[in-house]
């Protein structure tokens, strides 16, 4: 049996073989598991993890309009990224931030992300990030350098 994380978000998909398609066929997320009676699968990519399920009327908070998950992104760490950014490009998927390298400011230390957004069939927002590693910070930031707070 799979091993599951303790956080897993599940998302609520208008058509189950399309997103399945996009995430296993475009994105490179393995299929852990899936209920076919439930339109359901377990998807994974690395350590992450994420479940799709078709609308079913049960998990809705309320109206479901595209873009879905509007608010949240979905950081997913990946080995190698440039191989994925070029697969989706190949693909010719919509690509909503081109890649790039982002240093985030945390207290007196640089975090380093080679990183890209899309946004999946159901418009939630995915952000697929390699890690660059860290680095002091000096007193010349550069434009790329985005403050976090940790």
């Amino acid at each position: 049996m799979v091993k599951l994380n303790a956080l897993i978000p599940e998302l609520s998909v208008l058509d189950i073989k399309r997103s399945l398609d996009f995430y296993l066929n475009i994105l490179f997320f393995k299929l852990e598991y899936q209920r076919k009676t439930d339109k359901f699968a377990l998807i994974s990519l690395n350590d992450s993890q994420i479940m799709i399920e078709e609308i079913n009327g049960f998990w809705e908070s309320g109206i479901l309009e595209y873009p879905f998950g509007r608010g949240i992104n979905f950081q997913i760490a990946v080995e190698n990224i440039d191989e994925l950014y070029e697969n989706i490009k190949k693909q010719k998927y919509k690509i909503k931030v081109e890649i790039k390298e982002n240093w985030y400011k945390a207290n007196n230390t640089l975090i380093g992300q080679k990183e890209f957004l899309i946004m999946d069939p159901d418009g939630y927002l995915l952000r697929f990030a390699q890690n660059l590693g860290e680095r002091e910070c000096d007193k010349d930031l550069s434009s790329n350098v985005r403050k976090i707070r940790i």
